[in-house]
């Protein structure tokens, strides 16, 4: 990992513009000098560490930014410039204002250098307020944003210091930190502190319960967590392939980048957190393309697994490139084996410096040797090969650490342990909390932690979730500790949070609002001279409400309430299985609408119970969006008290414009339970399930 040899006691603001520096603020330096006190201090220079300094300068309070490394911005200005979210209108407050001053830049003919403005067309949105916001940008431009605020904000900022790790980088007094100390030897005080960082170090040094790994779904009662041996579906080998150096033969050993650890039970906890790689910028325009650098130590054994895949038929081209203005790309993990470094991540969280370094270079290391092979290597389908030959590193991104990502995609490492753990009950609205300080809109998403030889002697990766949610509210209470291990520190980054559902949450902008909202209770607690976790939720609430950020979720789809009878949505109904949730296809009753993503047939059930107001005769309806990839026959138990009829839907006739497909009219009961199933055995699509409609019959 990129660093200097000796750590500067204080840079503000290097970068304002593309590689200056912006002298106006030096003379602030004298305000972070050692044992300087600040009211809050924030610890981790990532997009939440950011906007919660800005959030606390604009509340009056003086503020204290300390980055470890020589870049600010994280993951955002690392290379993830195509913004995952899930559900933009969960965004609110400075998170948005972020993406409004990208769309600002980029409103600007000289930032197109590569191509012509109107020929760029993804990444541009409108919020409620019209107010133009883009969504994909070059990570030069993030970083360069990023700085401009900080300066505008007037936050003191330090770089390159990093916390000291060894029991005695935090002092406390009781369950209060009173200070913070670097490796250098710098001492920082502040009356709260905030750590924004994604490995949750400053947590973990002040004692705030935590933890690594993959929870067993009986922790939380879920049933997306923890190994994922059979139900692994996704980024999966679509060919037998052969693991030993000998095929054939085990004796002769495994080939690289396969485990030899049994993979464990299905459902069963595990220390694996989900894998690492690096957000390459990459660009398809000659003059500004550099050629994939051939790493010193080059071994082509390294990547047989890689061509044996290939060898059996899986020609898909493997990564998931996403075009950003100017040409170029944020590029992602795509397929079976790609730039994912599976299983060598397992130390990371908890790791030393030195051994996160190793880390961080020996993924560099091997995605940059995987990238040189792709493009160059004789056992690559010719096809691919011509792909990877097309695209290379940007030679005007990440100029300071030879055109490679200053940030490691530090997916997921320690995760607080507080009052309120944010879990798949969360995700699926099963549980709502009622103290929220922001929203959460993306899948429930792992990638995969291991891969491994099955007992038939085949390879196989194992971890990966794909699960979708509509957007749910995160609890105040997932991001303070519990009080009697430390009352005045706030974790809006490596939050109290399951590992399915922090797979969720773990997203570049949601942290813009959880550090927003840090900000803000810390502001508070200062102000009353409380604890973080004594203050007011309703106060807090109305801070956040008028600073602009989301906070509760209504949903687009038809208001349930407007239609006629007894109609219950999906939000209230019991689930067996894994449902994604959806709202691609307009139609939907309230916030959307289920699917069984085709998979998993005869394991996933939704059950609809109400009890209806008086007996008689009452059409049911089932509202299911319409389209031509839904099954044809759709098991469907109209449970009426016992009295049981069972009817097969076609999902894709039958149906009215607005996608409600007519059960019959029945003689229901009441004060009686009534019950509508729908079940996805042997069906031949996808099952959809959005609301039942009970009609009195005229």
């Amino acid at each position: 990992m990129p660093r200097s040899s000796i750590l500067a006691t204080v840079i503000l603001l290097a970068a304002v513009t593309h590689g200056a520096i912006c002298q106006s603020t030096v003379a602030a330096a004298a305000a972070a000098s050692t044992d300087a006190a600040f009211d809050i201090v924030v610890y981790g220079g990532t997009s939440g560490g950011i906007v919660a300094a800005i959030q606390a300068r604009a509340m009056g309070k003086t503020v204290l930014l300390i980055e470890p490394g020589e870049h600010v911005g994280g993951l955002t200005a690392g290379g993830l410039g195509a913004t995952d979210i899930g559900n933009k209108s969960a965004i609110g407050g400075l998170s948005r204002e972020f993406y409004r001053r990208i769309a600002k830049h980029y409103a600007n003919d000289d930032a197109w250098t590569r191509q012509p403005r109107d020929s760029y067309k993804s990444g541009r949105g409108s919020g409620d307020s019209g107010d133009a916001e883009m969504w994909t940008f070059e990570p030069h431009v993030a970083e360069q944003i990023y700085l401009e605020w900080i300066h505008e904000a007037g936050v003191t900022l330090v770089m390159n210091e990093r916390l000291q790790r060894d029991g005695h980088g935090v002092s406390k007094t009781g369950p209060r930190v009173t200070s913070l100390t670097t490796e250098s030897g710098k001492t920082y005080a502040a009356r709260v502190f905030i750590d924004a960082t994604y490995e949750g170090d400053l947590m973990a040094e002040a004692g705030v319960s935590y933890h690594v790994g993959r929870e067993a779904e009986r922790t939380y009662g879920e049933s997306l967590n923890g190994i994922r041996v059979a139900r692994a579906l996704k980024h999966q080998f679509t060919h037998d392939v052969d693991p030993y150096v000998v095929p054939g033969d085990p004796k002769s050993g495994l080939i690289p980048l396969i485990s030899a650890d049994p993979p464990g039970n299905d459902g069963d906890g595990d220390s694996r957190v989900q894998t690492y790689n690096f957000r390459m910028c990459t660009t398809d325009v000659p003059e500004n393309r550099l050629p994939w650098p051939k790493p010193a130590g080059y071994d082509e054994a390294e990547f047989e697994l890689l061509f044996r895949n290939f060898e059996a038929g899986d020609h898909r081209i493997p990564w998931n490139p996403v075009w950003m203005p100017n040409r170029k790309t944020d590029t992602n993990n795509n397929f079976a084996i790609s730039t994912d470094y599976i299983g060598a991540n397992a130390d990371f969280p908890e790791a030393s410096y030195a051994e996160r370094e190793r880390i961080f270079n020996e993924h560099r290391r091997y995605q940059q040797a995987l990238m040189w092979t792709l493009a160059n290597h004789p056992r690559v389908p010719a096809s691919v090969q011509q792909h990877f030959q097309r695209l290379g590193l940007a030679k005007d991104e990440f100029v300071d650490t030879d055109n490679w990502p200053h940030q490691l995609y530090v997916r997921e490492a320690r995760r607080m342990i507080s009052e309120y753990v944010m879990t798949q009950a969360d995700c699926q609205w099963q549980r709502k909390a009622d103290d929220p300080v922001g929203l959460a809109a993306y899948n429930m998403d792992s990638h995969n932690c291991q891969r491994y030889v099955t007992s038939e002697g085949v390879v196989r990766n194992e971890g990966d979730v794909q699960v979708g949610v509509k957007p749910y509210p995160i609890s105040y209470r997932s991001i303070r500790p519990k009080q009697k291990e430390c009352d005045n520190l706030l974790v809006p980054v490596c939050l109290a949070a399951s590992h399915i559902a922090y797979g969720s949450i773990r997203m570049e902008p949601v942290f813009m609002v959880l550090g927003q909202s840090a900000a803000t209770a810390a502001v508070l607690a200062i102000d009353a001279n409380s604890a973080v976790q004594a203050v007011p939720y309703a106060k807090l609430q109305e801070r956040l409400l008028a600073d602009g950020q989301a906070l509760t979720w209504a949903g687009s789809g038809k208001a349930p309430e407007s239609l006629e009878g007894v109609v219950l949505d999906n939000s209230a109904a019991t689930l067996t299985g894994n449902w994604n949730s959806s709202t691609s296809i307009n139609g939907y009753v309230a916030y959307d609408y289920l699917h069984d993503d085709n998979e998993g047939k005869g394991t996933k059930t939704i059950t609809f119970t109400t009890t209806l107001p008086k007996q008689g005769r009452y059409e049911i309806r089932l509202w299911a969006t319409a389209s031509g990839n839904r099954a044809t026959n759709v098991p469907v138990t109209v449970d009426l008290a016992g009295t049981i009829e069972t009817l097969t839907v076609d999902q894709r006739k039958g149906l009215s414009p607005e996608g409600v497909i007519r059960l019959g009219v029945f003689a229901c009961p009441a004060e009686k339970e009534v019950q509508v199933t729908i079940a996805t055995t042997d069906t031949d699509g996808y099952v959809v399930a959005d609301a039942v409609q009970f009609i009195p019959a005229k």
